[in-house]
């Protein structure tokens, strides 16, 4: 079967039993696949099945229920409202971007797929809702690094790659389910399959239990109560092969036995011979293993047959610490608080005076809400702050000629990713009797190759006046609510003092206490050794520093932009 052809399958069976196989995770991005694809799955669904998406900024409040305020407040009692969760009980819930679901979020649809239950302990009210449903991840992530967390993609049976399925393939499929005749008595259906988990490297157990539960779904969407062994074939393929971690050593063909001429005739008992049923077992097993191995790309075929499995690396770029914010940032619910000290929560206001009205009102005053100076509640937020990499180059005569050609690449390199990251790249050069900011921080691409174009070199090394300079440009990132990160790239021999007079003794003194304030300040830092040979004098620097010291006497750009995000 093709690609756009198991994916109709996929779409029919999540359809069928959403909270039997989990739900399905869907590689691709935003465009006319997708969208075909899900236009099947909205088919396929019955009509008195719910189908719902979750937007990505939405509340727990929303997300799992709670105080419904209109209502509580129209009947002086509390009354709780149903949430998202429960409102997509018996269907399909559609994650936009699930790629970037936050820790919590994909703890709750883990406990959701889990328990088939919603519990709501908040707000004053307990309450326990069903919720058997399934969970379409949409994965929008541009390489390995980008993928939604492993729990909850582990419990969903079904994962297809519509990324390489051409448009025109996507039009309506006549019921794939009946592509192959099945026949019927597989036999042991889940130790066939937990024997091909075994072969193909899947560890977890929920894989040869969901490839069961779909095999025994394929059957039943054929009007068959016993899988058969196509069944069983397919749900190999459909739920294993995505999963494997490690191609399957093939196994060896018996050799035909020489018989020796002066062997001497010995009645010996003949070894057993394996059973039909034992001959057939094991046709299956293999079978279902090829079948999981047809469902592999080919490109990763070879890099497991080359390689072997790679752990996943973490994801790429930094997307800075993450800070407390009383005003701006992604909401994380309210608190008792001053509204003048923060943004006032109406809604959770109200919500927390709504159960004292009946209390608070007495005879003869007129209809109203009464809000006391406990009931008020601001917003928390959070937010994550951007990191700004600042590098501080030593363009001079001393380092020019030796690195200053490879920090434009490594500097290129970084900014060239800082889009996807979210970062953005400052640049200082250090040369003659001062500093000079060549490049504002930035995320645009071609302003940083005219700038970097421009960098002159030559002259002597005012490193105190480098240093002073990236500690200023570093606090004013840090009052802009950024992260910064500073990058020296130098050979550490000083010799301009911080009044623009020649003399090392003096301008190494002055560079180890501009280097002592920068990490008062608590930046960041790192500092790499662009001389030949390891320079003392940098070291001492990078230690008062408090950087890290990175020695590259043979470094490319490469080398040193891998060695910064690395560091940071």
């Amino acid at each position: 079967m093709t690609t756009w052809a198991d994916a109709v399958l996929v779409a029919r069976l999540a359809a069928a039993d959403p909270h039997g196989v989990g739900g399905v995770v869907v590689r691709a991005g935003a465009g006319p696949v997708r969208e075909a694809w899900l236009a099947a799955l909205r088919v396929a669904l019955p009509s008195d099945r719910p189908m719902r998406r979750m937007p990505g900024s939405i509340t727990d409040a929303r997300l799992l229920g709670g105080l419904d305020l209109p209502a509580t407040l129209a009947a002086g009692r509390p009354v709780a409202e149903t949430g998202l969760l429960a409102e997509t009980d018996g269907g399909l819930l559609v994650v936009p971007m699930a790629e970037r679901l936050s820790p919590g979020q994909a703890a709750r649809l883990a406990a959701i797929l889990d328990t088939g239950t919603v519990r709501v302990e908040r707000d004053g009210l307990g309450r326990c809702h069903p919720a058997r449903l399934g969970v379409i991840l949409l994965d929008e992530g541009q390489g390995d690094d980008e993928a939604v967390p492993d729990a909850l993609a582990d419990r969903l049976a079904l994962h297809i790659d519509l990324t390489d399925v051409p448009w025109r393939d996507a039009v309506p499929v006549d019921d794939p389910s009946h592509a192959e005749a099945s026949d019927p008595g597989a036999g042991d259906v889940l130790g066939a399959l937990c024997r091909a988990a075994d072969a193909l490297g899947v560890v977890s157990l929920r894989g040869p239990l969901l490839a069961a539960r779909v095999a025994r779904l394929l059957a039943r969407l054929e009007g068959r109560a016993v899988p058969g062994e196509n069944d069983t074939i397919r749900a190999a393929r459909l739920v294993l092969g995505p999963r494997a971690t490690r191609m399957p050593t093939a196994e060896p063909t018996p050799e035909a036995a020489v018989p020796e001429e002066s062997a001497p005739e010995e009645t010996t008992p003949e070894p057993d011979t394996p059973t039909e049923h034992e001959e057939t077992s094991a046709s299956l097993d293999q079978r279902m293993v090829e079948a999981a191995r047809s469902a592999l790309p080919p490109g990763l075929l070879a890099g497991l047959i080359a390689a072997g499995v790679r752990p996943r690396q973490p994801r790429a770029g930094k997307a800075g610490a993450a800070a407390a914010s009383p005003r701006a940032g992604r909401p994380l619910g309210a608190r008792a608080g001053d509204p003048r000290q923060g943004r006032l929560s109406l809604v959770d206001t109200l919500r927390a005076a709504a159960p004292w009205q009946r209390l608070r009102r007495t005879a003869g005053e007129p209809q109203g809400i009464r809000i006391r100076p406990e009931d008020l509640r601001v917003t928390r937020f959070v937010q994550r702050t951007q990191t700004t990499t600042i590098f501080a180059v030593d363009a001079s005569g001393s380092a020019a000629l030796e690195r200053l050609a490879e920090a434009k690449g490594a500097v290129e390199l970084l900014l060239a990713e800082a889009y996807t990251r979210r970062d953005r790249v400052a640049v200082l050069a250090f040369r003659g009797l001062g500093a000079e900011l060549i490049l504002p921080p930035t995320r645009a691409l071609a302003r940083a190759r005219r700038g970097l174009s421009a960098l002159p070199g030559g002259g002597g090394t005012p490193l105190a006046a480098g240093l002073d300079a990236a500690a200023a440009l570093a606090r004013s990132v840090h009052r802009g609510g950024g992260t910064p990160v500073v990058v020296v790239l130098t050979d550490g021999r000083a010799n301009i003092t911080r009044a623009g007079a020649a003399g090392r003794t003096q301008a190494g003194a002055d560079a180890l206490a501009a280097a002592t304030a920068l990490r008062a300040d608590g930046v960041r830092t790192i500092l790499i050794d662009t001389a030949a040979r390891p320079q003392d004098t940098a070291r001492r620097i990078a230690e008062a520093m408090g950087a890290r010291y990175l020695p590259l006497p043979y470094a490319d750009a490469g080398a040193m932009r891998a060695a910064i995000r690395a560091a940071t």
